[in-house]
């Protein structure tokens, strides 16, 4: 297989599709648990460094599965529930991945499980102006992450990655409110600076009807796809959509038909039961390892 990947990126390099310099390909996808074979939250699960290598190349395989369907690799990754930027630097190293030239953003958030967002971007396509965490005022949680990057157009782009406050315990809307009326500051102060073209991705851990009053004057292009009863992650047999791409006035005036698309991997998709069609193959089920990546789909979006 690995050799199969090596390939694969040559042709992908040399795609006659690759998108011209006004487009920009974004990616995001919660990884679920990404930790090293060291992790302290790991003990007990049997999880082996030849594991977490496997799970490495298993990411990097579904990272060009999607560069063939999109004809480039992406731009920007935006993750969820990365243990810290050391597995980044492994990942990279250890796979396919390291011939695309991909640079890491990421910083360590005060979340209890140990979790944090981060991006990688392909630098010879982007140029890092500035990065930095946002706390949520009040909230023990991952902190949101934004980055302003220069395209290579020569126009800028300003990128927030999220990943907001589970619905587990009783009462924890509240929590997720803050994390959405935080972004909502942070859009509305990059708009005020006159930056236009802004991205927020990431696991909202609610759905577009639920995140609707908090999203300032951004749009949110996961409404339509989840009227259509589309979905990210499956519970109970239904598709919930809670994995989500919002862009800016400016980006939707020069994307009217710009569209989320929810990608359904195939070598990491399972049968759901009887009735339910497929879900997203996880690492584990319970304490059994069973070989996949994480429970919800990667969703990509291009831009202009």
């Amino acid at each position: 297989m690995f050799v199969s990947l090596l390939a694969a990126v040559s042709l992908f390099l040399s795609h006659p599709d690759v998108p011209s310099s006004d487009t920009t390909l974004l990616m995001f996808w919660n990884v679920e648990n990404f930790f090293s074979w060291k992790a302290e939250a790991m003990k007990g699960k049997y999880w082996t460094r030849k594991r977490f290598l496997r799970e490495c190349q298993a990411i990097s395989k579904a990272v060009l599965w999607m560069s063939d369907e999109r004809g480039a690799p992406p731009d920007l990754i935006g993750l969820a529930e990365v243990e810290n930027r050391k597995v980044l630097e492994l990942l990279l190293k250890e796979t396919p991945l390291r011939r695309l030239g991909y640079g890491i953003v990421h910083y360590e958030s005060p979340d209890p499980r140990g979790i944090d967002v981060a991006l990688l971007f392909r630098k010879e396509r982007l140029k890092l102006l500035y990065s930095k965490p946002l706390r949520i005022e009040g909230v023990v949680t991952r902190d949101i992450l934004l980055a302003g990057f220069e395209r290579a157009g020569g126009d800028s782009l300003a990128v927030l990655v999220n990943h907001h406050p589970s619905k587990y315990g009783e009462n924890s809307a509240w929590r997720r409110e803050a994390a959405m009326a935080r972004l909502g500051e942070a859009t509305d102060s990059l708009l005020a600076t006159g930056q236009g073209n802004i991205v927020a991705m990431g696991d909202f851990n609610d759905t577009p009807e639920s995140t609707a009053g908090y999203s300032g004057k951004m749009r949110n292009l996961a409404a339509s796809p989840a009227r259509k009863g589309l979905g990210t992650i499956k519970y109970e047999g239904k598709w919930e959509m809670i994995d989500m791409f919002f862009i800016s006035p400016a980006l939707a005036r020069r994307n009217p038909d710009a569209e989320m698309r929810i990608e359904r991997i195939p070598f990491l998709m399972v049968k759901d039961g009887p009735r339910f069609g497929e879900k997203p193959l996880r690492t584990y089920s319970g304490p059994r390892y069973i070989g996949g990546v994480s429970d919800h789909c990667p969703i990509t979006l291009v831009i202009r």
